[in-house]
């Protein structure tokens, strides 16, 4: 059939020709279309809009499909929501939906919408459509019965959501630290969490996980006490790749209103927030003002109902649901944060979610990824879990068995091997042939052979074959075997070496992290300091912050670390050096955080000096056996009782050895047990006299031992007096001091009269113990009859060698007498109840008992043999415990106890019990305080006198150990010492805890052992306690501190000396050191003899006085403390303290020995004299201050004024209403401020406070009475308050005419008179407002005070409110570390921004704002450093007002005059300091200008382009302006409150004014010249003003008149030297010129130096620019010339002229470099210093190197000649400065030849010399000009006049008149 013709087509077939001419249509195939909407078919096909994140389909062959948006688009709300449509092909109908299937679940959409593509997988593969079943009504039925989309698993999507919220939640917090650390600001430690709590609502089951990040990609949630591991990856695209069991999971999630969308495998799934929106609740606390709609309204969504006022501010509460609205709280009520204002009933109730919490636990679950079970696989695997916890995530695993496993593994001989196998087969086809085949060949010989790794065997052939090479080649190949080279050069050194490596990488992690916070007073400043090393570096910081929020974990894990390691050197037996390098490291660790691991690491050095307890172990062993053995000829070896003189060395040394000795005591061999029983009594008893031991060998039982003893006459460190002569010793002091004190015996007693036995034995079980106790208490009574019989032979009491201790006769005082009374009642010459029993109890590693259960346990053993015990006359029975790796347990129970246990010597041996001194504590009831560490003794003191005196009081027996290598006695015995006392505090840290309230803590160390050493070499020593501790000593308010040596003096017959170190200090700054030795007085009492001059506190007294309760002054120095401040009243001590420092470092300065005089300071505090009506100085007792504010006046003997110079100090009193300003310290202040001006001293401010003071009137408090609105219902709120008439009665009766507390309207209701309050006054002052005029008062007078005399404030506390503004207006201040100046605190600005943004006060006025901003002058550490630099900047002031400076004390003057200046300004970029105070340089000391070590910089950490300071010039004090000639950054740090904010680093070049150092030379000048009266030195180097934009906005022009107007002002004299390499140019020489204050202002210039108004160059480009080069070139240069007279010849061609021009250009262009130099030359001679000095701008050229002499006696001579000035301007003021000059040139010509203009030393020295003769000119002087003033007024007054004035005078002055007038 034609297709273009004509005829008809049938489409019928009903032609039978139609079958031949055309075909009929068949179906081929089947499609199925599907439409993608932006539908949730969860909500009823509700359509959304949004934007789409990604779509990712493909089409293929059967499956095509186009969509209306693309990635990174969106649907807007008015377009259609299908934007897909996909169509399948298939052969049938089965196919094309397979095909689709597979499509769909292919294809990923993210976006903020919904899609149906999951419903739709849904339905093609239900039973109906697969069938083809379905109805039009199917559809309906499905929606009908909620058909969701095909979800994933329950469980799967609870621990994928939870892990992927709480991976979101890290993420979001590290990306807000990010960008905050990027803006500058300091962020919160709180983002670095690695703890998440994750809660989410899943299928109506609420779900609570607890999220720990375990590493960068791990993490572990728990569920109900189960838990599971995840790994998270991030993907590139927005979503997680989930890691569990093995398996991945890629996990998309998006948020919704009140819930999170999660996708996990392109599967859907909601997890829902649960909220309560129908609570209204206050944000924040403040004030309910009023409602913006009534109660019962209905409000929308986001709708205002309420306004509350929150810090004068007031803020607007919306509604986040509609509904209607029922209030609770009524207008004017003050609320509460979170606290309910309203109730809201929901239009839709729905959306409040009560869900089922899910109460079953998660399945178990594999790790996230496989790693293997093979040696080098297990390894890597705990090896990145200690990284993890290294690096501060969380760790589930036990560092401890980690550690054990990791060892474990790194020893196994097979790790290499594994290893280098894994690395060869994943380079193997990477390698060339023969280079594989020689590493195998290595590796399958030394396997075969079983030996170790030939590491360096393959080295060698790694190196072999890449030396075979070309160049190119080998360093191709060289990146190739790189892992190769790592894992041998790893084992090249053998497993020991690599095991060493592998724990020292894992230190240094933890020393990168830590070290640089570890040297920062803060984690702040350690945050900053970070960020500038490695600022490039954003993840690096952000790691070692993860790293360092974990300290507390990694110490646990370094710790543990540190009992695993082995660093000693099997090979040389000592401390391994690399080890010993990196343990270094860790001691260096100085912060709190790290405090732990550095002790540890201490510790593991000084065991590392000792023998190792194995080779101990050893040696004991050797010599117990060759005490209990002997060779018999013919029989070989037997054994025997113990040989005294085998042991002797064990039992007679100084060295500790009962951590080992324990062991002996159950060894198998019960022969070396008995001699390790011996060993353990005559070194537990060594203060006893031993008379005999006997020994109960007998096979049926332990070997047991009994010994016979008194106590000797002579006792090491025995308490020297007697307890009380006629005063009985309590019970305390009884059981404390010694086991036996009450038998102390009489030295001419006989000894058989006072015998007593002991009895010991070592028992493996309780059961041996039972069962064997009888047998041991049979020895006592066997012992005590005269025929008890003896094993063997026992060093009688002749034997024992003399006693080198200090007596104990002083025990037999009456209660000893009364003891040996008792005595003779007892049994068979034996004293009653004199005996003892010891028993040693193994106890298994295992055992759960606690100590206080095997108290227990044993105290029932111990109760159901009293009967036998008292029978035998045992006094105490003590048992000792011991379990494997620990410190014995010791237990003693006292028969004068009724056999309880006495816990006061718990784990101590009773026998050493009176080396505590516990008799000191007899005014105190103790408890004792058990701890996990037996060597500390820590009891609990409350006084018997006053309850709230409650302390620590902690003792601590030293026993040193052996040394292996040479290190110093007394240094290892100080480290020793270090370690326990860390080991104390760490103990009173948790202890404090407990007891919070613990005050004046004392801490005794005794050491045992007696050295053969002096004294003096201990004491350098432990003075530097105070250096390493004493932070920590004073917070844990540790006030006294004793340490006791025994040290041998003489010869070893003599008795060694007790030597007694105390360190006191309870102010926290000013520490007492005094040294002691005991002696016996004339009575024999053993007392305190000092070693000090002045003798110490405890001289003379008894050495067993006690311990005295604190002083009445003590809570409130406690309470000061506590607030980081010192006790008022103590800072006198802290100046005293502060001048001693200014006399040593005098000495130190000058290289002798200054002499101090006696008496450093004088302190009369202020009081009001009523009588006088004025402040008067007395003496007064510390503590009396009826208000908050105390003033002195100090007399401090300093250097510069040995013969004393008066300050006035006023301080706050913290205590004291914390230090707030009423009414009375305002006018304390006030008045004591005006005491300082009046007098013209010094005012020195010591600011501690809390601002204005607040209060309400108390007595009105009790009695008013709320008006209800409805009485039975008060929640309806209150109209007004009143009084009733009784109560009105009450109140004016209690006034009694004095001022009215209140003013009120009497009302009547209801027949009651009441009386309505208007206004509240109160009876009391301070109340309000009268505390704000007072502070106006304060301030006024302050900022008169500063022009007036010299104003210093320190900030040692918090300053608030009007106290910082005290401290800005006395302008000078010192601020301490830690304590903020501020407005307004932390907590009050976060409420009203509603949210936490500032963490603490030190944010906002912290010294990192206040020092770099110039409000704050200084910074100091602590209280007594900023009183140390208050005193040497008093150095620098004039002892009162208008004093002179002259003449210079000759302690002061430490540095030559005639001395050169040895260093000088280099041209270019250098530090001004340098030529200020001098430099150590490679080639030695190289002198500034002012005297050495005299320099001090003020406001160093403001405006750094400018230095200023003081200094001395020849001991002269001047103030300094030094010009920075380098650039600086100016950081201007991000605002917290501002999220947006951004720290801005601005550089700022040096040699050049700013608005801030202009502002900052200003503002020094002001400083010298108000109160300090300083001659002035300016160092100029300024090229001018910064006159940008940004400056000239910032006021640049302002702050730069500023400095006029300050010199202008200016009363003393100002050099204003250009220093060499120098210039001064432009604006900035206008500033400085003289002729601003001609008559104080002198300028100079180095001959070095430039001045002119612009730079050469700048003057070149205006003034010699290339037209007048080119002439001078023509002028100069020949052939320029000649060519310039050829280029204008007539005669030349042109093609000539052309010629000559190129020439000429081409020497213009080679020559005008050089001519430019020149003309820079030129211009730079008009700006040298003769010039200067021509014009007469400058009063000479100097010489650098001279300098210093020259302006030693100019500045020496102006101020001798200003000082005469002042005089002769306060005799005739009229008198100009050219008269002033004339006059005094005159007095000078009288005596001296020499030029009075020129020669300044002559001059100096004719004022200095001749001082009596110009006091007389001036006298002179003085009485011509009087005469002449009142000649004139005689001379013009009346005769009536001059009579009047006759009769005002006294008649005797009137004839003395007379009679001069007749002579």
């Amino acid at each position: 059939m034609d297709p273009n013709g004509t005829s008809a087509i049938d489409f019928e077939f009903s032609s039978p020709q139609a079958i031949d001419v055309q075909r009929k249509p068949q179906p081929k195939g089947h499609v199925i279309a599907v439409r993608i909407t932006a539908e949730n078919p969860e909500a009823g096909f509700k359509p959304s809009s949004g934007m789409m994140q990604s779509l990712n389909f493909r089409s293929s062959t059967n499956v095509w499909g186009y969509f209306s948006v693309s990635a990174n688009g969106g649907l807007h709300e008015f377009a259609d929501s299908q934007f897909g449509h996909i169509f399948a092909y298939g052969a049938n109908r089965e196919q094309a939906r397979q095909s689709m299937v597979v499509a769909l679940k292919e294809i990923s959409i993210r976006g903020d919408f919904r899609t149906t593509v999951e419903y739709l997988v849904r339905l093609l593969e239900m039973p109906d459509f697969r069938s083809n079943t379905f109805t039009t009504a199917w559809l309906d039925r499905l929606i009908s019965t909620h058909l969701t989309a095909e979800r994933p698993d329950p469980e799967l999507a609870v621990i994928c959501g939870a892990t992927c919220m709480a991976h979101n939640d890290s993420a979001r917090l590290l990306s807000e630290f990010k960008l905050a650390m990027d803006r500058g600001q300091a962020p919160s430690k709180a983002l670095l969490k690695t703890t998440f709590l994750v809660e989410f609502i899943y299928e109506n089951i609420r779900y609570r996980f607890i999220a720990n990040r375990t590493g960068p990609t791990g993490w572990i949630l728990y569920l109900n006490g189960s838990k599971v591991s995840v790994g998270v990856r991030a993907l590139s695209d927005g979503g997680a790749l989930v890691l569990l069991d093995g398996k991945s999971h890629a996990c998309y999630t998006s948020a919704e209103v009140g819930a999170t969308r999660l996708l996990i495998n392109e599967r859907t799934c909601l997890l829902e927030e649960e909220v309560d929106p129908t609570q209204l609740r206050s944000p924040s606390p403040g004030k309910l003002v009023r409602f913006l709609v009534d109660s019962g309204d209905h409000v929308q969504c986001g709708e205002a109902y309420a306004e509350i006022e929150v810090m004068k501010m007031y803020m607007q509460l919306t509604t986040t649901e509609d509904g209607i609205v029922q209030f609770v709280r009524q207008p004017g009520a003050a609320l509460a944060a979170g606290e309910v204002i309203g109730i809201l009933t929901l239009d839709d109730p729905s959306k409040v979610k009560h869900a089922k919490p899910f109460e079953g636990q998660l399945s178990a679950y594999g790790p996230p990824q496989a790693y293997g079970n093979k040696t080098h696989q297990l390894l890597r695997r705990s090896l990145l879990l200690l990284t993890n916890a290294l690096d501060g995530f969380e760790s589930h695993a036990l560092a401890a068995q980690l550690l054990q496993q990791i060892t474990e593994l790194l020893q196994k001989p097979e790790l290499p091997f594994l290893e280098i196998g894994e690395v060869l087969s994943a380079l193997n086809s990477r390698l060339p042939a023969r280079l594989s085949a020689a590493l195998n060949a290595e590796l399958t010989s030394a396997q075969k052979c079983g030996a170790e790794f030939p590491a360096l065997e393959m080295l060698a052939s790694v190196d072999s074959y890449l030396g075979e090479l070309s160049p190119a080649d080998a360093l191709t190949l060289s990146a190739t075997v790189e892992p190769v080279r790592t894992v041998l050069s790893g084992y090249q050194d053998g497993l020991a070496a690599h095991e060493r490596g592998t724990f020292i990488s894992l230190l240094q992690r933890y020393i990168d992290a830590e070290a640089i916070f570890s040297q920062s007073a803060n984690e702040e400043e350690g945050f900053f300091a970070l960020r500038e090393k490695h600022r490039d570096q954003p993840e690096k910081i952000i790691e070692t912050m993860i790293s360092h929020a974990g300290v507390a974990a990694k110490n646990k894990v370094v710790l543990a670390m540190l009992d695993v390691i082995r660093p000693v050197n099997l090979q040389s037996g000592g401390l391994d050096s690399k080890y010993e390098e990196v343990l270094k490291r860790l001691t260096a660790l100085s912060g709190r955080a790290t405090a732990k691991v550095a002790l540890k690491a201490r510790e593991v050095l000084l065991q590392c000096q000792v023998p190792s307890l194995e080779e101990r172990i050893r040696q004991m062993e050797h010599i117990l056996k060759s005490s209990v053995t002997e060779t018999v000829y013919g029989s070989g070896e037997e054994y025997r009782t113990p040989s005294y003189d085998t042991i002797k060395d064990l039992t007679v040394s100084n060295y500790y050895v009962f951590d080992v000795l324990q062991s002996f005591l159950y060894h198998a061999n019960p022969y070396i047990r008995l001699a390790a029983l011996e060993v353990y009594v005559r070194r537990a008893y060594h203060m006893y006299s031993l008379v005999d031991f006997d020994y109960l060998t007998d096979e049926s039982g332990p070997f047991m031992i009994h010994w016979r003893f008194i106590l000797q006459d002579d006792s090491s460190g025995m308490f020297a007096g007697r307890i009380g002569k006629n005063s009985s010793v309590s019970d305390l002091k009884r059981i404390m001091s010694v086991s036996d004190l009450a038998f102390a015996v009489d030295k001419d007693a006989d000894p058989e009269q006072y015998l007593r036995q002991g009895a010991m034995a070592s028992f493996d079980t309780f059961g041996e113990m039972e069962d064997s106790f009888m047998r041991l208490l049979a020895l006592i009574s066997a012992g005590s009859g005269a025929d008890a019989y003896s094993r063997a032979e026992s060093p009688a009491l002749g034997m024992r060698p003399q006693s080198r201790f200090a007596p104990m006769s002083a025990l037999t005082g009456g209660d000893a007498a009364g003891a040996r009374r008792q005595s003779s009642g007892g049994q068979r010459g034996g004293a009653r109840f004199g005996h003892v029993i010891n028993i040693a109890l193994q106890v298994p590693a295992d055992d759960p008992f606690d100590d206080d259960t095997w108290s227990e346990r044993l105290q029932g053993f111990t109760a159901g043999h009293a009967a036998q015990l008292r029978e035998s006359g045992i006094r105490r029975l003590t048992y000792v415990l011991q379990r494997a790796g620990q410190h014995p347990g010791t237990f003693t129970f006292r028969e004068n106890n009724d056999f309880r246990e006495d816990k006061t010597i718990r784990h101590i041996e009773p026998g050493l019990a009176y080396q505590l001194e516990l008799p000191r504590l007899a005014n105190f009831d103790i408890r004792p305080c058990f701890n996990d560490n037996r060597q500390l003794h820590i009891y609990y003191g409350v006084s018997k006198q006053n309850s709230a005196d409650c302390r620590f009081f902690v003792r601590v027996l030293v026993r040193p150990g052996r040394l292996r290598t040479s290190v110093a006695t007394v240094d290892y015995l100080v480290s020793e010492t270090d370690r326990l006392l860390n080991d104390i505090l760490d103990a009173l840290e948790i202890l404090s805890v407990e007891y919070p309230n613990c005050d004046c803590n004392h801490l005794f160390i005794s050491f045992l052992p007696i050295f053969n050493l002096d004294a003096s070499q201990f004491e350098p020593a432990y003075r530097g306690f105070l250096e390493r501790h004493g932070k920590r000593l004073f917070r844990l308010r540790v006030t006294a501190a004793e340490i006791r040596f025994l040290v041998q003096m003489g010869s070893e017959e003599e008795m060694p000396t007790p030597v007694r170190f105390c360190i006191f200090n309870k102010s926290g700054f000013v520490p007492k050191l005094e040294n002691y030795i005991e002696v016996r007085d004339a009575n024999g009492e053993w007392v305190f003899q000092s070693l000090d001059s002045p003798a110490g506190a405890y001289s003379g007294m008894l050495v067993a006085t006690p311990h005295q309760p604190k002083e009445w002054l003590q809570p409130r120095r406690y309470k000061a403390h506590i607030m980081g401040t010192t006790y008022v009243y103590d800072f006198p001590d802290l100046f005293h303290q502060a001048v001693s420092v200014q006399w040593a470092r005098l000495a130190k300065l000058s290289g002798a020995r200054a002499e101090t005089p006696r008496q450093l300071m004088d302190a009369r505090e202020l009081v009001w004299d009523d009588a006088a009506q004025a402040l008067v100085e007395a003496e007064t007792e510390p503590g009396r201050n009826a208000c908050g504010m105390v003033a002195w006046v100090l007399t401090l003997y300093t250097p510069e004024a040995p013969a004393g110079r008066r300050v006035v100090v006023i301080a706050n009193d913290i205590t004291y209403k914390i230090g707030s300003f009423g009414v009375e310290e305002d006018v304390l202040f006030f008045r004591a401020t005006q005491y300082a001006r009046i007098h013209g001293l010094p005012r020195i401010y010591l600011s501690a406070n809390s601002g204005a003071r607040i209060g309400l009137a108390e007595e009105i408090r009790d009695l008013f009475r709320p008006c209800w609105r409805d009485p039975s219902d008060p929640s309806q709120g209150f109209e007004y308050l009143y009084l009733s008439p009784d109560d009105y009665a009450k109140l004016e009766a209690r006034e009694d005419g004095k001022v009215r507390s209140v003013i009120t309207e009497p009302l009547e209701v209801d027949g009651e008179t009441r009386h309505r309050l208007l206004t509240i006054i109160g009876s009391a002052d301070g109340l309000g407002v009268e505390n704000l005029s007072g502070s106006g008062m304060i301030a006024g007078e302050t900022s008169r005070a500063y022009t007036d005399i010299f104003t210093i404030t320190l900030v040692t506390c918090r300053s608030v409110g009007i106290g910082a503004y005290l401290v800005r207006l006395g302008q000078r201040s010192i601020q301490n570390e830690g304590q903020p100046i501020i407005l307004t605190g932390a907590p009050a600005l976060n409420k009203v921004l509603g949210r936490e943004v500032y963490t603490s006060n030190l944010q906002l006025g912290g010294t990192q704002i206040m020092y770099k901003n110039g409000v704050s002058h200084l910074t100091a550490d602590n209280d007594f450093m900023g009183i140390c630099k208050i005193v040497r900047w008093l150095a620098f002031v004039p002892t009162r007002r208008d004093a002179s400076l002259l003449p210079v004390s000759p302690a002061m003057q430490t540095d030559p005059v005639d001395r050169l200046v040895a260093y000088e300004p280099p041209a270019g970029p250098s530090d001004p300091r340098l030529f200020l105070a001098g430099a150590d340089t490679e080639t030695g000391w190289l002198s500034g200008f002012f005297d050495r070590g005299s320099f001090v910089e003020t406001l160093g950490g403001w405006a750094r382009t400018v230095v200023a300071g003081r200094a001395r010039l020849g001991g002269i004090p001047m103030g300094i302006i030094a010009v920075e000639a380098r650039t600086v950054e100016n950081i201007i740090p991000a605002d917290p409150a501002n999220p947006n904010s951004e720290e801005q680093v601005l550089q700022e070049a040096g040699t050049v004014w700013y608005p801030n150092s202009a502002y900052k030379t200003a503002q020094a000048i002001q400083d010298f010249n108000n109160g300090e009266q300083l001659p002035l030195m300016i160092f100029a180097n300024w090229r001018g003003f910064s006159g940008g934009q940004r400056d000239m906005f910032f006021e640049v022009l302002k702050y730069g008149a500023y400095i006029v107007d300050s010199l202008s002002k200016y009363q003393q004299p100002v050099f204003v030297y250009i220093i060499p390499n120098g210039e001064l140019r432009g604006g900035a020489w206008v500033v400085v010129d003289p002729t601003i204050n001609p008559e104080m202002m002198e300028m100079y210039a180095d001959e070095k130096s430039r001045g002119g108004v612009l730079e050469p160059e700048g003057i070149v480009e205006i003034k010699f620019r290339k037209p007048q080069m080119l002439a001078c070139m023509e002028r100069l240069d020949p052939l320029v010339r000649d060519l310039r007279l050829s280029l204008t010849s007539p005669d030349q061609s042109p093609e000539q002229k052309a010629s000559i021009k190129r020439q000429l250009d081409a020497r213009e262009k080679t020559l005008l470099p050089v001519y430019t130099q020149i003309a820079v030359q030129f211009a730079d001679l008009h700006d040298r210093a003769g010039r200067m000095a021509a014009k007469g701008v400058i009063r000479k050229e100097l010489q650098w190197s001279k300098s210093r002499q020259y302006f030693f006696y100019r500045v020496k001579r102006r101020l001798a000649e200003e000082q005469v000035r002042r005089e002769m301007r306060g005799v005739a003021p009229l008198v100009d400065r050219k008269q002033q000059t004339e006059i005094i040139r005159q007095w000078f010509s009288m005596t001296n030849d020499a030029d009075f203009d020129t020669d300044d030393r002559a001059v100096a020295a004719w004022f200095e010399d001749y001082a009596a003769e110009v006091a007389k000119c001036l006298d002179e002087w003085r009485v011509k000009v009087d005469g002449e003033r009142i000649a004139t007024q005689v001379r013009d007054a009346s005769d009536d006049a001059l009579v009047a004035a006759l009769q005002q005078l006294s008649t005797e002055r009137r004839q003395q008149l007379l009679s001069k007038l007749q002579n």
